[in-house]
């Protein structure tokens, strides 16, 4: 018996003491988070599975994997196909499966603090008609077989200073505060732990790649603020930063907190906020509202702004000295997906301004190019072949900005060819066409996307993933509410309008399953326009990532006039902010990477 076969038996015998049926897993902490400390890493202990999304439902004698169109090839990569099925949402949604696949007056056991209420009503009305039940746990039954779950983080939360943030906290608190009486509350929940950060201009070190702190949040309509974080990650220096508006409280007060609240009117993000807040906030009128910090977190600040372009400059310099290294290396065969991205985090660490990677760098050489969100690991590691693809994904934490970059390279020494060629110039026509959209105020992100999948379409081809995801300032790496993707299920924040200081990645991508996968992202910041005679608000893209583009892979013949414009003027523009900052081999080979097409 394998480990996680034997995981799996341990598991089930916990539902069966507990009389449950089944139990749903998602890959989710108290607060929602995309990327989560190692102690919430339960669907990957349970599972394998160490993609950023997905939730396993475990019955008693079956068990699903579900995940997005991302995550199709690592999935069954990761996860023993002899123990679990496998659907990808949003085609297949959890509640639909389980009304059609839990069986007769099922009890189906949830964790209360990893799920949302809508996901809670949504699953309740799906077993119901089969007379199934969903059960809230007090004690999450993953936790009970994991024997060596780690702790909690308990490094110390540190102040933002406002050097970088821009605006003060009490700043911040008060515009909260002021919404508040605009909305006729009392009190507003904050739980996602980048708004938590935000709102207090306070970082932390609680989950990789991700400067937060673990904690919770209560602003009141007063303009003070509640914060509730574990005591041992409190220290006086971060005291005297909050101010005398800010209550200092230990993460166990916060569910007694909400129970204060009775008979209050207290405003809840309904998806960014789990189950058990509002199960906590029993007899307070609850109001579901947008979380008041989202918009502005988004909404990037001058000072923010000059930090990501501070932030960008240097990021692309470290990433210019990976890429001549690269091409002057890699034909000879040496290199593996781990030494190459070892290599650029080593550029980065070279800046002496890097506090961590913004993710963990996607380096898929060949055919592990084609797994969007691959992760290198020993036993996968493949050699960066001579004549093949090299796609890779990697971003840098710095005080001043948060960075994300995706180029496709070719390893010589030969000539690519031409079929691959064309498919990256479709994709780089997808980013050139998105780069120079200029738009009314008012348009929202899935209302773009089909500019950046025009080109691929025309040949019957297209990708699985978004087209863009919000950045933070040196925060969460996929920050919403923004997004460019198509609008379907699940895709939350392609409704919401762009605005200006937003920040949001380009990148279209092409993936062949089995042979490489092709990306082009950059980031570009949402800025307003000046067009002679307009009637009306308009926006374009300001590009924030420089960095060359391999321009072995393009095929001219494809690019239009205009297109080839797009790219020499980009590389010009790389050229001019980067040559001050290289020398020697890396300053010849920028000059070369951004000749004239």
């Amino acid at each position: 018996m394998n480990t996680h076969e034997a995981r799996l038996a341990a598991f089930r015998r916990t539902l069966v003491a507990a009389g449950l049926d089944g139990f749903v897993v998602p890959l989710c902490d108290e607060h929602m988070s995309e990327y989560v400390g190692a102690y919430a890493r339960r669907l990957e202990w349970l599972t394998g599975f160490a993609g950023s999304a997905g939730t396993a439902v475990v019955l008693r004698d079956s068990a699903t994997m579900f995940v997005d169109g991302r995550y199709t090839l690592q999935v069954r990569d990761q996860v023993d196909a002899r123990f679990y099925g496998f659907e990808q949402v949003p085609a297949v949604s959890i509640a639909g499966w389980l009304g059609a696949n839990a069986p007769a007056d099922a009890r189906i056991g949830y964790d209360p603090w990893l799920h949302t209420r809508g996901w809670v009503d949504a699953v309740t009305r799906a077993l119901a008609p089969n007379g199934g039940t969903l059960v809230a746990v007090a004690a999450n039954p993953v936790d009970a077989v994991w024997d060596d779950r780690p702790a909690p983080s308990a490094a110390p939360a540190v102040p933002h200073p406002l050097e970088f943030a821009g605006v003060a906290g009490a700043d911040k608190c008060a515009a909260v505060a002021a919404w508040l009486g605009t909305q006729g509350g009392d009190a507003v929940v904050i739980a996602a732990l980048d708004s938590v950060a935000w709102l207090f201009n306070m970082r932390g070190a609680d989950v990789d790649r991700t400067p937060v702190a673990l904690a919770f949040a209560l602003v009141h309509a007063d303009g003070t603020a509640d914060l509730f974080i574990a005591p041992e990650k409190v220290t006086p220096d971060l005291i005297a930063h909050l101010g005398a508006g800010v209550r200092v409280l230990g993460r166990d007060q916060f569910v007694p907190a909400l129970a204060s609240l009775a008979g209050k009117r207290v405003a809840v993000d309904p998806d960014r906020s789990v189950a058990a807040i509002f199960q906590a906030l029993d007899g307070a009128t609850i109001v579901p509202l947008l979380d008041p910090t989202i918009v502005p977190k988004a909404v990037k600040n001058p000072v923010e702004i000059a930090g990501q372009r501070a932030a960008q400059a240097r990021d692309g310099a470290a990433e210019v000295r990976f890429l001549q290294w690269l091409e002057e290396t890699a034909p000879a065969g040496t290199l593996n997906e781990l030494s190459a991205s070892n290599r650029l985090e080593g550029e980065r660490r070279a800046t002496n301004a890097l506090i961590d990677l913004s993710f963990d760098t996607i380096s898929g050489a060949g055919p592990n190019g084609a797994i969007v969100h691959y992760r290198a690991e020993e036993a996968t590691n493949r050699t960066l072949a001579p004549n093949s693809v090299y796609l890779v994904d990697s971003g840098g934490q710095y005080r001043d900005g948060t960075t994300d970059i995706t180029r496709t390279v070719w390893i010589g020494p030969g000539a690519p060819p031409a079929l691959l060629c064309d498919r990256f110039t479709r994709v780089l026509k997808g980013h050139i066409a998105l780069a120079r959209a200029v738009f009314p105020a008012g348009t929202n992100g899935a209302q773009l996307d089909v500019l950046a999948r025009q080109f691929l379409w025309a040949a019957g081809l297209d990708y699985a993933h978004g087209t863009g995801h919000g950045v933070g300032s040196f925060l969460a790496v996929h920050e919403g509410p923004q997004r460019i993707a198509k609008a379907q299920g699940g895709q939350a924040g392609t409704g919401h309008e762009l605005l200006p200081g937003m920040i949001v990645s380009n990148e279209p991508g092409y993936y062949l399953a089995g042979e490489y996968g092709i990306r082009i992202e950059n980031l570009v910041l949402v800025e307003s326009r000046t067009i002679a005679g307009a009637e009306g608000a308009f926006m374009g893209f300001e590009t924030l990532t420089h960095v060359p583009l391999d321009r072995r892979l393009i095929d001219l013949a494809l690019l239009e006039p205009a297109e080839r414009g797009w790219v020499d003027g980009y590389h010009a523009r790389v050229r001019a902010l980067l040559a001050p900052l290289l020398d020697g081999a890396a300053l010849a080979w920028l000059e070369a990477a951004t000749a004239p097409l």
